[in-house]
């Protein structure tokens, strides 16, 4: 049995992708930060919920702690969550509100390896899987007729960056696990108002491809649903 968690995982891509790999038969420990709604979701679909909070380094030892002393290991790690933070034009932007979804965003996925990377060595096909966006590609923002165009952020786009570039640092650290990164392209959820053009399942498709990956998959790449994605 594979054993997967799946932070920030009460909705949207989280859920869905909780919802995908537990019909493929994985063990899915749903992360959500609240209580009430984390639970609610994993008794949806028959999920293991586990409190966690990617700002708070306290709970993400006690959600490792968790899944250790239930599972002894861990395969499948996703680092799904992440925020928006606020709409404000570049030059209002204040380093508060950098720093606000810099620790959701990149801080939270440092957080979540330094506690899970143990229990992961302990798996015998460990696999990260980390959700960044096409909104942080540097290839997409060189285009002008891109999409990422449309959507200037000085907080959300930058953070996506760094999740790219800390992925392939941890590839290179961590030659013995596959460790990717994903973009779910504009996909309707809660995350935009519902105003993406994918459906979630679609948004869904390369984070579930990258985390059923066999121990000869690749390692350090950047993909969306169709395959090889621009840095």
């Amino acid at each position: 049995m594979t054993i997967t968690l799946i932070t920030g995982a009460n909705k949207g891509l989280g859920y869905e992708t909780a919802r995908r790999l537990l019909a493929s038969g994985h063990t899915v420990y749903l992360g959500a930060r609240n209580p009430e709604k984390g639970e609610a979701a994993a008794d949806a679909l028959g999920a293991s919920f586990v409190q966690l909070d990617v700002t708070d380094d306290a709970s993400v030892a006690a959600a490792a702690d968790t899944v250790r002393a239930s599972e002894g290991h861990l395969d499948v790690l996703i680092n799904n969550a992440g925020i928006l933070g606020p709409r404000v034009a570049t030059v209002d932007t204040t380093s508060g509100d950098i720093r606000t979804v810099f620790d959701t965003n990149v801080f939270g996925i440092v957080r979540t390896m330094r506690a899970f990377v143990p229990l992961l060595e302990k798996s015998a096909n460990p696999v990260v899987v980390n959700v960044s966006s096409g909104l942080g590609s540097f290839s997409e923002w060189a285009d002008p007729d891109s999409i990422a165009h449309s959507f200037p952020n000085a907080t959300y786009n930058p953070s996506k960056s760094a999740v790219t570039m800390l992925t392939v640092q941890y590839a290179a650290a961590l030659p013995g696990m596959r460790v990717n990164v994903a973009d779910p392209g504009y996909t309707a959820t809660d995350f935009n108002g519902h105003r993406g053009t994918q459906t979630v399942e679609e948004g869904t498709d390369a984070i579930v491809r990258l985390a059923t990956l066999g121990a000869d998959g690749p390692t350090g790449t950047f993909q969306d649903r169709d395959g090889i994605h621009g840095w």
